[in-house]
């Protein structure tokens, strides 16, 4: 894909998301914490920047079953993010990058065993970390 334009804008909502690596927000969410930042953001520059970030790449977007809301993650540190699982805590929100080897095995069990084919891009696992499972244990 060629570069896309730099803007002040895009860089603001990409340090951003870059900052928080391991969670996930909403687009309403980021256009809050950026405004903050830069109080000419309006939010459709927010939108049309996730959107353009989400076709370079740069950004995973996912609906989680049962909200009305898209998520967005920043992503271009992992390669072919779109290719694996994630798993997230249900506490703190934190995201984990499912390896390959364990998508596939899951991916060829649930085909074999219930004929059901996983889009490994559109797959969340919800759990509980182990940071937050130890809080709850103390």
């Amino acid at each position: 894909m060629k570069s896309a334009y730099k803007t002040k804008a895009r860089e603001v909502i990409l340090g951003f998301l870059k900052e928080h690596t391991e969670q996930r927000f909403t687009a309403r969410e980021i256009y809050e914490a950026v405004r903050v930042q830069d109080e000419g953001i309006n939010r459709t520059t927010v939108y049309r920047n996730l959107d353009r970030l989400c076709e370079a790449g740069e950004l995973l977007r996912y609906k989680e079953p049962n909200q009305d809301s898209w998520y967005y993650q920043y992503s271009a540190e992992y390669e072919h993010c779109d290719e694996h699982m994630h798993a997230q805590c249900s506490v703190c929100g934190r995201i984990f990058h499912l390896d390959k080897p364990f998508v596939g095995a899951f991916g060829a069990k649930v085909l074999t065993e219930y004929g059901l084919s996983i889009d490994p891009a559109q797959t969340i696992i919800l759990g509980t970390c182990r940071q937050c499972s130890r809080k709850k244990k103390k």
